[in-house]
């Protein structure tokens, strides 16, 4: 596992839920040592998500913060384990190292039961062909490294797996009709972009959607989001958003539940399903 200087997305998200819990409960990081007889100083880790946690010690904080719902003390049980499996993996994409800043979505995508996108001006990663993760990558900052375009590409596919290989991962994508009138690659690379989500679209644990630009204003004009779930119920979702430069991550539940509702605004905002693939058609005839 790693080691107490490291810590994790999700590390990070189960400490601040405990930290939430001890704070309304009105006690201190000396009282929740006491009931592990451990250190103030590894109570201090914990929170901070430094180190991974054990099933004893989140139950025994429970019980001193007065926590008795099962899905609360589930969903802080099943966070620890996949944060623990999380730390002990090595997985695929260490051995591509052209990811950067993405590797630790990447992991976390790995163990992922759910994920909700909404994508302003891209095709969600789990959705773009090959061709299409070809031309952004030339696109961006790898056009005089084909070897690290190519390196990309093998990357996107690897994630794909997540969506063919069980257990199936649950995706709900919501994408603004800007992204698929933008032409990543020309007409026939869209053409069968386009052909291909129309496929995808037809298996059960795939839920795509399109926010036309008929919708008009909407609240999710502000940006493009990705909400991560890793059990259910009782999920401890974190929120990840992608910049120009770096990755940022939502790890408050209180933020994270304000993105569950935007997604869900825009979602009824957008085409239903058979509209959207019905919509995808015409777009793709119009190529």
């Amino acid at each position: 596992m790693q080691g107490n200087s490291t810590s994790t997305v999700l590390g990070r998200r189960l400490g601040g839920e405990l930290i939430k819990l001890r704070t309304e409960a009105g006690l201190t990081q000396t009282h929740a040592a006491k009931a592990l007889t451990a250190s103030t100083t590894k109570v201090a880790k914990m929170e901070r998500g430094w180190v991974p946690m054990r099933d004893p010690d989140i139950r025994a904080l429970c019980e001193l913060y007065g926590v008795s719902d099962p899905a609360v003390v589930g969903g802080l049980l099943e966070l620890a384990r996949v944060d623990r499996e999380r730390r002990r993996a090595k997985g695929w994409w260490d051995d591509f190292p052209n990811l950067g800043v993405m590797q630790e979505y990447v992991a976390l995508e790995n163990v992922a039961t759910s994920i909700r996108t909404w994508q302003l001006s891209l095709v969600p990663g789990l959705l773009q062909t090959p061709d299409y993760a070809r031309a952004l990558a030339l696109g961006n900052s790898m056009r005089g490294h084909p070897d690290d375009g190519e390196q990309f590409v093998a990357a996107r596919v690897a994630r794909q797996r997540r969506l063919t290989e069980e257990p199936v991962l649950a995706l709900r994508a919501l994408i603004h009709e800007g992204a698929l009138r933008h032409h990543v690659g020309g007409p026939e690379v869209m053409r069968s972009q386009l052909a291909h989500l129309c496929q995808v679209a037809d298996q059960p644990h795939i839920t795509l959607q399109v926010l036309p630009f008929t919708a008009g204003a909407h609240l999710g004009m502000n940006g493009a989001f990705n909400i991560v779930s890793f059990a259910e119920p009782g999920a401890m979702d974190v929120v990840y958003t992608e910049t120009a430069f770096g990755q940022l991550w939502v790890e408050g539940g209180d933020e994270a539940a304000q993105h569950q509702d935007l997604f869900e605004e825009i979602s009824r905002s957008a085409l239903t399903e058979p509209e959207t693939k019905a919509f995808i058609e015409v777009l793709r005839e119009e190529m």
